[in-house]
C-alpha cells in the first residue's frame, strides 16, 4: 500500500527512492546546530541511562548510529528530493513583482470544523455510501504541519508555547482517529499521502511549536498498527527522535496530558512496531534489517519520552512494567549488555541505555550470566594461584564454603563471610557441623531460611518491625560495630548471586536507598545510602506519624500556637528517650504555618536517613561487597525487591501445570482433590500454602515455574497434617480419603505453620 502512495504523491522527485541510502539517527547532536536552547531534563534521564560520558553502545553491530545533524539538516526521507544547493532559487534572484507576493512565514488557514460537525459528516456517510466530503476532509487536514495545526489548535492565532497545555483540541482529535479505521481505503492512503508531504517538506530555522503539535498530532494516528504503514511511522519517529532536547521536554509533558486509554495505546503502538521489527511475521512486508536499523533505535527513544512522562506524572499513567517489551527476552541481550558495559554512551545503541525497556527476566539473566562469569573468574584465579605455587588442588577452593553450627548461626556465618571475603563471588556450599550430606541447593536454601528467621526476630534486636505496615526497619540503637548489619547485606547479595528468594519484609524506600548510588564510589568517604525520600515513603513504613504529619501540613489553624512543636524530636534507643535537633538550634525554633514543610521534610530525612546512616552503610557495603555488577544500574529500586524477595503475584494455575509429583500422579484422587481445594482458596490462604511448603509467599522472577514445586506422598494415617520441606519446595501428604478431609487437614497446617520449624 506504501508504493502505491509514493507512486500517486505528484509532489515527489522522480529520482531514486532506496530506502538503503537513508541514514540512521544519531542519539545525540552536534554542538552549535541545537533548534534552540538546551534546557535541563528533569532530576531523571529520561532519553538514556548514561553509564559513562563517553559512548553508548549496541544490541548488535547492525544498529550503528554515525552522528548526523539536528532533524532539520537530515538529508531528505526519499534521496534526491531536495535540490542541489547551487541550483536553489532563492528570493534574491527573484524579480521585485515576484517578492512582493510570497509572505515570510507561511500563512495558517482557518478551519473551524466542530466535533459534532465532523460526527455528523461520519454519520451521513456511513448511511449514504458518500464519504467524498469526509475524504476531502482528510485529505486537506493531514496534508501539511500547518494544516494539522489549522485542524486541531483550539485557537488558530494563539500560540500555546507551554509544556502544561498543547493547545490541541482534543475532544476533535479523538474523534478524528477514532473514525479513521471505518472510512474507505482511498481515505486511508490520502491521510498516509498527506503524512508523507508533512514529512518530506524542507524546515529552515528553529522548529517551532506548531511543528511540535504536529509530530505530537501524528504520532497519535492509530494507522500506524498496521506494518502495512511501517515506513512511514519509521519516519515520523526519526524525525521526533532526532529533535532538540528542549522540544523533548515540550512533547514528554504534553504527553503527560493525554488519557490513560490514548497514552496505553501509544505505549503498546511502540512496543507492537519494536517487537514486528525483531521478529516480522512475514519478513517479506518490511526492508531488510541491514537497510533500516535506526527503525528501532527512533522507536525506543520516542518510548522513552512516554517513560518519562510516566515518571514526572504526580499519578503514574500507567504501570511501569507496562514499558516492559517481553520479546526482547527472545534475543541476544547478553550481546547488549557486554556492549553497553565496554562502550559506554557511543554512537551505538543499546536497549542496555534505556532499561526501563528490560523485564525482570532479563535483567535478572544478565545478573546471573554476569555472576557466573565472575564466580568462574574467580575460581579460575583461585586454581591458577595453586598451580603457580605447585600446591596440591582441592576441588572446594573453587566454591565459597560456608561451615557453621546451628547453635551459633548468626556468629558462625558472620565470621565464615568474613574470612572468605575474598571469595563472596565463587558458588555458595554450606555445611552444617556434624550433620551429614552434600550441600545440593537444599542446606544453602535451609541456611538462608533460619539466619534470616533469627537475625530479623524481634529479640535480637537489629531490626523493629512495625505491625501496620508488616515490614521491618533498622533499628536506630547506636554501637561500636554495625557488622552483622553489614552481614545482613552480604546475605541478600548472596541470595540474588545464588538466585534464591529470601522471606525479608522491607519497605520499598530501602531498596531506594540500596542503589543510591548503584554502584560502589571509590571515594570511601562518600556518603552511601542517602536517598531523596518523602513522606510517601514515611507512609510505607509507619503509617501513624506519616498521617500525623500529613495532618500538621494541612492544618488550617495556627500551627505555633496549637502544636506547640520545635524543630527537636524524640525517640527511644535501647529504652532510652534521646533528643535530637533537625536543624541547628532545633530546641528553640518553633514550628510555624511557614516553616512546617521544612520541619516535616527534615524529620523524615532524619528517621529515614540520619537516624541509621551508620546501621544502613553497613548494610550497604555488605550488599555492594557482592553485587557489584554493572547490571545494578539497569535495576529499578522495585526490581531489586522482586530479585531479592520475589514477587507478590500468584498464578496457582501456572503452578499446577509446572508442579512434580513423588507417588502420586496429578491423575490420583488425592492430587485432584488438593488443586481442586488450592484454586478455590481465596489469596490469603494460597500465600500461607506457598509460605508453608517453600518458605516465602512470594514468587521467583521467572514465575511458578522456576519454583520446582514437588507434592511427594507419605505412607502415614490420614488423621496426619500434611508436612513440608521447604528446602526443597516439597508438601508431602498421606492419601486422604476425600476432598473435605484434605481441605479441612491442610487448612490447619498452613495457617498454623508459624514456629513449627524447618525439617
Amino acid at each position: 500500500m506504501l508504493l502505491n502512495i509514493m507512486r500517486e504523491n505528484n509532489t515527489l522527485h522522480q529520482g531514486e527512492r532506496e530506502r538503503d541510502r537513508l541514514p540512521p539517527i544519531s542519539s545525540n547532536s552536534t554542538s552549535g546546530l541545537d533548534r534552540g536552547p538546551k534546557l535541563p531534563y528533569p532530576s531523571h534521564s529520561f532519553i538514556s541511562n548514561h553509564k559513562k560520558e563517553s559512548g553508548s553502545q549496541s544490541l548488535s553491530s547492525q544498529f550503528i548510529l554515525p552522528g548526523i545533524r539536528h532533524g532539520r539538516d537530515l538529508p531528505p526521507i526519499v534521496p534526491d528530493v531536495r535540490p542541489k544547493h547551487q541550483h536553489r532559487i532563492t528570493i534574491d534572484l527573484l524579480p521585485p513583482e515576484v517578492k512582493g507576493r510570497l509572505a515570510y512565514e507561511p500563512v495558517a488557514p482557518l478551519r473551524t470544523k466542530t466535533t459534532r460537525e465532523f460526527q455528523e459528516d461520519i454519520e451521513r456517510a456511513t448511511v449514504s455510501g458518500d464519504w467524498k466530503h469526509v475524504h476531502d476532509f482528510y485529505l486537506t487536514t493531514f496534508g501539511s504541519f500547518l494544516e494539522v495545526n489549522a485542524a486541531f489548535k483550539k485557537e488558530a492565532s494563539a500560540p500555546f508555547d507551554t509544556t502544561e497545555d498543547s493547545g490541541i483540541n482534543t475532544k476533535f482529535l479523538n474523534a478524528v482517529y477514532d473514525a479513521i479505521l471505518l472510512t474507505p481505503p482511498d481515505t486511508q492512503k490520502a491521510v498516509l499521502k498527506g503524512i508523507i508531504n508533512s514529512l518530506l517538506r524542507e524546515w529552515k530555522g528553529r522548529r517551532t511549536k506548531d511543528d511540535l503539535r504536529a509530530y505530537f498530532i501524528l504520532v497519535q494516528n492509530p494507522q500506524c498498527t498496521s506494518p502495512a504503514t511501517y515506513v512511514i511511522y519509521a519516519h515520523l519517529l526519526r524525525q521526533m527522535a532526532t529533535l532538540a532536547e528542549a522540544d523533548h521536554y515540550f512533547l514528554m509533558h504534553w504527553f503527560k496530558k493525554l488519557s490513560q486509554k490514548r497514552f496505553k495505546l501509544l505505549v503498546e503502538r511502540l512496543h507492537l512496531f519494536i517487537s514486528t521489527r525483531l521478529f516480522p511475521a512475514k519478513p517479506e512486508e518490511l526492508p531488510p534489517m541491514a537497510k533500516c536499523s535506526w527503525w528501532i533505535p527512533s522507536a525506543t527513544k520516542v518510548l522513552s519520552l512516554l517513560n518519562a512522562a510516566n515518571s514526572i506524572s504526580s499519578t503514574p499513567i500507567t504501570p511501569f512494567v507496562d514499558f516492559y517489551n517481553l520479546t526482547l527476552e527472545h534475543t541476544d541481550f547478553m550481546v547488549d549488555y557486554h556492549t553497553w558495559q565496554s562502550q559506554g554512551n557511543s554512537t551505538r545503541f543499546t536497549f542496555c541505555q534505556f532499561p526501563f525497556i528490560l523485564s525482570p527476566v532479563v535483567k535478572k539473566a544478565i545478573i546471573q550470566k554476569d555472576s557466573e562469569q565472575q564466580m568462574i573468574s574467580m575460581a579460575r584465579q583461585s586454581l591458577v594461584d595453586k598451580v603457580s605455587r605447585r600446591q596440591r588442588v582441592d576441588m572446594s577452593l573453587l566454591f565459597l564454603n560456608i561451615k557453621v553450627r546451628r547453635l551459633q548461626l548468626v556468629s558462625d556465618s558472620l565470621d565464615e563471610l568474613t574470612r572468605n571475603r575474598a571469595d563472596l563471588k565463587k558458588k555458595l556450599k554450606v555445611t552444617f557441623v556434624g550433620e551429614a550430606g552434600l550441600d545440593m541447593g537444599g542446606l544453602t536454601k535451609e541456611w538462608f531460611l533460619l539466619l534470616i528467621r533469627q537475625i530479623f526476630h524481634t529479640d535480637y534486636g537489629m531490626f523493629t518491625f512495625f505491625k501496620d505496615s508488616h515490614c521491618h526497619w533498622f533499628s536506630s540503637w547506636k554501637c561500636d560495630n554495625y557488622s552483622e548489619f553489614r552481614l545482613v547485606g552480604a546475605l541478600m547479595g548472596l541470595a540474588v548471586y545464588n538466585s534464591i528468594t529470601l522471606d525479608i519484609r522491607f519497605p520499598p524506600c530501602v531498596y531506594k536507598k540500596l542503589l543510591t548510588p548503584p554502584l560502589l564510589p571509590c571515594d570511601p568517604d562518600a556518603p552511601v545510602g542517602v536517598a531523596t525520600l518523602s513522606l510517601d515513603d514515611l507512609q510505607q513504613v509507619t503509617p501513624d506519624l506519616a498521617h500525623g504529619l500529613a495532618e500538621l501540613l494541612s492544618y488550617e489553624g495556627n500551627v505555633e500556637e496549637d502544636f506547640c512543636t520545635t524543630f527537636q524530636v524524640s525517640q527511644e534507643e535501647l529504652g532510652v528517650i534521646k533528643s535530637y535537633n533537625l536543624k541547628p538550634g532545633g530546641d528553640k525554633i518553633p514550628v510555624t504555618n511557614q516553616n512546617r514543610k521544612e520541619y516535616v521534610q527534615l524529620y523524615v530525612d532524619f528517621l529515614l536517613n540520619k537516624s541509621i546512616y551508620r546501621q544502613f552503610a553497613a548494610f550497604y557495603y555488605g550488599f555492594h561487597s557482592v553485587c557489584t555488577s554493572d547490571a545494578l544500574m539497569l535495576l529499578r529500586p522495585e526490581e531489586v525487591e522482586i530479585l531479592v524477595c520475589g514477587s507478590p503475584n500468584l498464578d496457582m494455575s501456572t503452578l499446577q501445570k509446572a508442579a512434580q509429583y513423588e507417588g502420586y500422579s496429578k491423575t490420583d484422587p488425592t492430587i485432584r482433590a488438593f488443586w481442586d481445594v488450592v484454586l478455590a482458596f481465596p489469596l490469603v490462604l494460597q500465600k500461607k500454602l506457598l509460605h508453608f511448603t517453600t518458605g516465602s509467599d512470594r514468587v521467583p522472577v521467572g514465575g511458578m515455574a522456576d519454583l520446582n514445586f514437588k507434592i511427594s506422598k507419605i505412607d502415614a494415617s490420614t488423621d496426619w497434617l500434611p508436612l513440608s520441606h521447604t528446602c526443597f519446595n516439597q508438601i508431602c501428604l498421606p492419601p486422604y480419603k476425600n476432598k473435605k478431609e484434605l481441605k479441612q487437614k491442610l487448612t490447619i497446617a498452613i495457617s498454623n505453620a508459624e514456629g513449627f520449624g524447618l525439617e
